[in-house]
């Protein structure tokens, strides 16, 4: 793990990149990094994360900018520029459930090809897609979600890259930590090792390969 500037940490990241983006409508998103995306231009972003969020906040700045082709999301309901740019079909979405979504990139944490859902059995949903029985009842077989990268925001972190969350900031964020072959991490407070407690950690440090430097 290395600490190193925002603007390092961004540097790594190419063009055309698939990147798991946590935050929840805002909430818990990597502003930092999401400004320095847009600062360097990073264009062509497949982005995963739980919705576009809004004008000027969250992965909304990456949807202003025009720097993302291609999103898997739950929802874009709150974004009417993410819905236009769709709609011109300069951006291709994939909405997926929830529930669906969290499990998906969970699966990839874990190391499993995929996970059985019956959401979406017996609609448009299951086009295209393997379904599976267990026990007499129908499941959809939905793909795990991997990235090439994960760009994460905590509360607490260490120097060793140990983090912890505050409240509902925490969301996605764990999860996705688990999910890309390089995690990016900022945090409110960076603090020295031994100020968060071994049971307080939610994402161990040999998750995280960069923690972004404060000030």
């Amino acid at each position: 793990m290395k600490v190193v500037s925002v603007e390092e940490a961004v540097a790594t990241i190419p063009d055309g990149a698939s990147v798991l983006i946590g935050g929840f409508m805002g909430v818990g998103a990597p502003e930092r990094l999401l400004d320095e995306l847009v600062r360097q231009r990073k264009s062509n972003l497949y982005v995963i994360a739980n919705d576009a969020g809004v004008p000027g906040k969250g992965i909304g700045k990456l949807v202003d900018a025009g720097l993302v082709s291609r999103m898997i999301a739950s929802h874009i309901g709150l974004n009417p520029k993410a819905q236009q740019q769709m709609l011109a079909r300069k951006l291709a979405i994939d909405l997926v459930p929830q529930g669906t979504l969290v499990e998906r990139i969970r699966a990839a944490g874990c190391g499993l090809g995929g996970i059985l859902t019956p959401t979406g059995v017996g609609t448009t949903v299951e086009q295209g897609k393997q379904k599976i029985d267990v026990n007499g009842k129908s499941y959809l077989l939905e793909t795990a979600l991997h990235a090439d990268f994960a760009l994460v925001h905590a509360f607490l972190a260490d120097y060793l890259g140990n983090l912890a969350y505050a409240l509902t900031a925490r969301n996605f964020n764990p999860v996705m930590a688990m999910a890309a072959d390089t995690v990016i991490v900022t945090a409110e407070n960076i603090v020295p090792v031994g100020v968060v407690a071994p049971d307080h950690v939610v994402t161990p440090g040999p998750l995280v390969d960069y923690l972004v430097a404060n000030g």
